[in-house]
């Protein structure tokens, strides 16, 4: 025939891409996206042009997103820094078009080839929040409460426990200096066995794995023997799958303000900081109460920790 063929190939698929987005801190936008697929390269077309390519199909995620391969576990990617981008899966390439396969015996060929397969796994994506300081502790011990004082963040708190079920993210900053700030975390409450799994706790758990400083809040006001509560929490980090009893830490004891007996109470919450080797700050969310001094406490942990090689 005149001209011969000049059919084009056709255009790759699309690939399907996660990117670290820091203005996300949660997974739920993704929870109901069960499939997720790129689309499919174009046709060629005539005069040997080589069809449009698929379009990638960008997953926002938050950074501290960790992505595995649902059956073996394998770890495909940890994703930390903003703009950071793994494609998890690749589009197949384009078919050949006729004029691929014209030759001195065939110039007129009908035969053309089919495009390759795309890339297809299932995949389970984990957060583990990035956060300069993780509050720990039973429930209701004042994580959320304090986490507002501090910040403006705006988790929900309210009298009674386990009313914290994500964590939250709060930029705190320095008493006296608006240039220097920290990342604190308001991790939900743990309770005994949440290494095991009570009460959603390696959940919870997972997201201390990447605060290089933990603050271990205690309620003063409460009569349970306070050595026992903060043994407790000690015993669930040491138990943890990723040992967390060697982070640096400090014992803080909150709701000052609800407190009868403050000179027993405050020797009481010394000795046990003592006892574990760690400073102490008691601190009342309602009335400021001890707050500048237990941010020093902090920003100082966490700068020596940055600075380490």
């Amino acid at each position: 025939p005149r001209g011969g063929p000049d059919g084009g190939d056709g255009g790759r698929g699309g690939n399907v891409i996660f990117i670290v987005d820091e203005g996300l801190n949660t997974l739920l936008h993704l929870h109901n996206r069960r499939l997720v697929q790129a689309e499919r390269g174009q046709h060629g077309r005539g005069s040997n042009k080589t069809g449009a390519g698929g379009a990638d199909v960008e997953l926002r995620v938050p950074p501290g997103t960790v992505v595995r391969t649902a059956a073996g576990g394998d770890v495909l990617g940890d994703l930390v820094v903003h703009g950071n981008a793994l494609v998890v899966a690749r589009g197949g390439r384009g078919g050949r078009g006729n004029a691929r396969f014209s030759s001195s015996a065939n110039r007129a060929p009908r035969k053309a080839e089919d495009g390759g397969l795309g890339e297809k796994l299932d995949l389970d994506l984990e957060l583990k929040l990035l956060a300069d300081v993780g509050l720990v502790g039973l429930p209701n011990a004042g994580k959320s409460t304090l986490l507002s004082r501090l910040s403006a963040a705006r988790p929900k708190v309210a009298d009674y426990p386990f009313t914290t079920i994500e964590p939250h993210l709060g930029v705190v900053t320095a008493p006296g200096d608006e240039l220097r700030t920290l990342v604190m975390a308001d991790i939900p409450g743990l309770i005994e066995g949440a290494h095991e799994g009570a009460g959603l706790g390696t959940q919870f758990l997972r997201h201390v794995e990447r605060c290089p400083v933990l603050a271990h809040l205690v309620d003063l006001s409460q009569e349970t023997p306070l050595e026992s509560r903060v043994d407790t929490i000690r015993s669930e980090l040491e138990a943890h799958t990723a040992p967390l009893e060697m982070r640096p830490w400090v014992l803080v004891g909150t709701k000052l303000d609800a407190v009868a007996d403050r000179e027993a109470t405050l020797a009481k919450l010394e000795a046990v900081g003592d006892a574990h080797g760690v400073s102490s700050r008691p601190v009342s969310a309602v009335t400021g109460e001890g707050i500048d001094r237990l941010l020093e406490l902090l920003f100082g942990l966490v700068e020596e920790v940055k600075a380490e090689p």
